[in-house]
């Protein structure tokens, strides 16, 4: 255990024993004195009596350990009781039960023989100058005793009822104290048990230097605002080094090579040989040479027209280029311009137009998509910046970014710039080319996970016509397909890709994505299976949408963010496979609109969790088999000269048996 870990485990013990210190020590809260009131008792020829050898009875008044008695004394001297409560708890009830002390001591007013002195009655029947009371007066005094103390028995039992909650009380909070103490611990040794594993691989984190520590400022969002980037590793990295979780990587692993193993005994029966192929990869992948030359053309429009619409609005700011609303406009103008034709329309024509297989379609159309946002991300965090400098003009000129800050951003695996992130100081080149054989892996298993689970299937299904049982059948048997690759997809980009270029650029923070498979609500799910663009969604759009509308329409944003996200998804789809057919904008709008307020964050337990992962799989499932469906039955009946109508109605719903041809 490191010397950090050890002495914040003596701190929390420190405060354990010092606070049960406080709540048990036993300190005298409060006292509760009566002095006694006494009257004489008078014989009948009213003379007083004279028992105990001449001296008066008394009646006086005992209140002590809550009970309230007259008793006979043989002297006229006060009783006091003293009582005293202890424990921290009851140090809380000292301002009402003085109040109930005032309101007891007013009820029941000193009597001769109090401490105001003695009564100069009393001193003159005793001295034989005056005359006792009668006994109507004696039986008038008597009886206003009692009622007092009837009084005062009410006022003392609901002192005790006082009492008895706040023992309750004290139970209670000690129950509570106890576990979040116990709480404490645990935390503090599982912290140290982290720190102690995260010392050990230096080659990642070695010690910062006080210089070091001084950039961090750097990385903080301007104005207090917006996502901070620390220096942190990817979840997943952390979990392998556990062997448990390694068994389960390990597992993968051999259900691959099963997968391997199947395809080829199955290949050489059938045709004698084995087959090495790949021609489902090679077909998915085609016209690789075009893909290349569309990434490099949207890339370098992306690294020169926003950075130099940028700075010419900066210096358009100062007013040495004329008037700064119409430089403002115009410049504006010309960037949506460039977002919407040049970065958004032109490469989805590349696409449609040349009939670019599915694999090369993703990457031409996430990269526009990826680039569009950086390019947003980048105007909409340096225009503020420039704008508060022009309100003030406390420098020369505005601070624009220089152009290799701008570069970095473009390759670095995050959607918010910043001018400077947490880096680390060397690249470990074993582990880019780890994670890039993963990514090699991960689309072999794909290749596998189609051939042998998916296009059998889909290729029999598709030559009948579909009833409710062949599709709830259909349904149930793309499940097993469709976790798996949803797994494949989300360890090979959101892990192994992003933790690649992180690698090579140094770059620090690699919080990529979260515990999503423990999310007990699709709320949090949301939130952490992709964490890149979730960030951007919710600082470009969620909040800016309530900052326009002065936070007033949470629920409107919201809806905003969802209906953003669903046309996006909905829209790769569709330019990649070809067709129109919106199962993930419906799932997206409906079920997962639904799912995001019945499902919320206040749903705990492992329940919840079986729920969100079993509604996962079966939105696996339909995701695969309608749009298989849809897939084949656009090749097996084309349309020769399509109307509008006929192009965003889905084929599988026409196409029958006696319609298709091969």
């Amino acid at each position: 255990m490191t010397f950090a870990s050890c002495a914040l485990l003596l701190l929390a013990l420190s405060l354990l024993t010092f606070l049960r210190y406080l709540l048990f020590m036993k300190v005298p809260f409060f006292l509760i004195g009566f002095g006694g009131f006494e009257t004489q008792v008078t014989s009948e020829g009213g003379e007083p009596s004279s028992q105990s050898g001449g001296a008066a009875h008394h009646f006086i008044l005992f209140v002590c350990e809550g009970r309230a008695e007259v008793r006979s004394a043989v002297t006229a001297d006060r009783f006091v009781c003293l009582r005293a409560f202890r424990g921290g708890i009851q140090r809380k009830m000292e301002n009402g039960t003085d109040n109930i002390l005032r309101s007891r001591n007013g009820a029941i007013p000193q009597m001769p023989g109090s401490d105001r002195g003695p009564d100069p009655g009393n001193e003159q029947q005793s001295n034989g100058g005056g005359h006792s009371l009668s006994n109507g007066e004696q039986s008038d005094r008597i009886q206003e005793t009692v009622d007092r103390m009837i009084e005062a028995d009410g006022v003392i039992s609901k002192k005790m009822q006082l009492k008895r909650k706040a023992e309750h009380l004290k139970n209670d909070l000690l129950r509570q104290f106890d576990s979040q103490v116990s709480d404490l611990v645990d935390h503090l040794l599982e912290e140290s048990s982290s720190l102690e594993r995260s010392s050990v691989p230096a080659a990642f984190s070695p010690p910062m230097s006080d210089r070091e520590r001084a950039k961090l400022g750097h990385f903080r969002p301007p104005h207090g605002e917006g996502k901070h980037f620390t220096n942190r590793r990817s979840l997943l990295d952390e979990l392998f080094e556990v062997d448990h979780i390694r068994t389960i990587y390990h597992m993968f692993i051999a259900l691959l090579i099963l997968f391997i193993l199947s395809t080829l005994v199955v290949d050489f029966i059938d045709e004698g040989r084995l087959v090495l192929d790949f021609d489902l990869l090679v077909y998915a992948f085609g016209q690789f040479p075009l893909v290349v030359c569309t990434w490099m053309c949207m890339f370098l429009s992306v690294f020169l027209v926003p950075y130099t619409l940028f700075h010419l609005w900066a210096q358009s700011q100062s007013g040495s280029y004329g008037h700064p609303r119409v430089s403002s406009l115009l410049l504006g103008s010309a960037f949506l311009t460039y977002q919407v034709l040049g970065l958004g329309l032109l490469p989805a024509y590349v696409v449609v137009t040349n009939s670019l297989p599915p694999a090369s379609c993703f990457i031409i159309i996430i990269e526009q998509v990826r680039l569009m946002m950086k390019a947003h991300s980048f105007v909409r965090e340096n225009v503020p910046k420039v704008l508060s400098w022009a309100k003030d003009k406390t420098s020369p000129g505005p601070a624009v970014p220089q152009v290799s800050q701008y570069l970095y951003f473009l390759f670095a695996p995050t959607l918010i710039y910043r001018d400077k992130y947490p880096r680390n100081p060397v690249t470990r080149w074993s582990y880019v080319a780890s994670n890039f054989l993963q990514v090699l892996g991960c689309l072999c298993y794909a290749y596998y996970v189609f051939v042998r689970l998916c296009i059998p299937q889909f290729r029999s299904i598709s030559l009948q016509f579909l009833d409710l049982r062949a599709m709830v059948l259909c349904v149930f048997n793309s499940i097993l397909p469709g976790v798996l690759v949803l797994l494949l997809a989300f360890f090979a980009f959101l892990h192994c890709w992003l933790n690649a270029f992180a690698e090579m650029l140094r770059f620090a923070d690699r919080m990529f994505y979260k515990d999503w498979w423990n999310s007990t609500s699709f709320a949090n799910y949301y939130r952490t299976w992709n964490v890149v663009v979730h960030d951007w969604l919710y600082y470009y759009v969620y909040r800016d949408f309530l900052l326009i509308s002065q936070k007033r329409f949470r629920l409107a944003a919201m809806l905003f963010v969802f209906t953003i996200s669903a046309a996006v998804h909905e829209y790769i789809l569709a330019v990649c496979f070809g067709f129109f057919y919106p199962v993930l904008f419906c799932l997206f709008m409906c079920f997962g609109m639904m799912f995001n307020f019945i499902l919320h964050d206040r749903r705990k337990g492992p329940i919840w969790n079986v729920i969100m992962w079993t509604a996962l799989f079966l939105g696996q499932g339909v995701i695969i088999c309608l749009y298989s469906q849809e897939w084949y039955a656009q090749r097996y009946c084309p349309l020769k000269e399509p109307s509008f109508l006929e192009m965003v109605t889905p084929r599988s719903w026409s196409c029958q048996t006696g319609l298709r041809t091969d």
